[in-house]
């Protein structure tokens, strides 16, 4: 079989922020700010939930990653909104031939509880992919680094079909 006649592929994608202790940086999650939270250390917004869904969807389609199609040496991107980077992700996937059928995502964190935000964020997420997105929060249960609240992580896998 060939790469033309592989009707669907699937990519998965791992990423992780560290808090940081800027008192003005507002925690961004599936485009969804939470005041009073501590805010993610990123050249853009930092939204891990938003930049795992990219690299899933662009592993996918074998295209750069998302530090190479946004790199955080570009003084344009400083600040920027993850959801906009996402929805450009998406229209990178799309322009190489494919489209986003749906993506997973698990998020690890114990504070904030995303519950009460979690369908504005996947409806903020599916949205600017142009595919369903789902997410899942999982709690560290007081484990490691991520459970002394230093970080949050996150996976998501990512099918694209033809």
């Amino acid at each position: 079989m060939t790469d033309a006649e592989i009707p669907f592929r699937v990519g998965q994608a791992f990423d992780i922020h560290a808090h940081t202790h800027d008192p003005s940086r507002v925690l961004v999650l599936g485009g969804v700010a939470f005041e009073g939270a501590a805010g993610l250390a990123g050249h853009s917004d930092a939204d891990v939930i938003a930049h795992v869904c990219a690299d899933a969807l662009l592993g996918a389609a074998g295209l750069s990653d998302i530090g190479q199609m946004f790199p955080d040496t570009d003084p344009a991107l400083a600040g920027a909104d993850s959801i906009d980077l996402l929805r450009r992700a998406a229209s990178a996937v799309r322009e190489a031939g494919w489209r986003p059928g749906n993506i997973d995502c698990s998020v690890v964190l114990d504070t904030p509880k995303l519950a009460p935000v979690k369908d504005l964020m996947q409806t903020n997420l599916s949205e600017a992919a142009g595919a369903p997105v789902t997410i899942t929060g999982r709690r560290t249960e007081g484990v490691g680094a991520l459970g002394r609240g230093e970080g949050i992580a996150a996976w998501a896998v990512a099918l694209i079909v033809r």
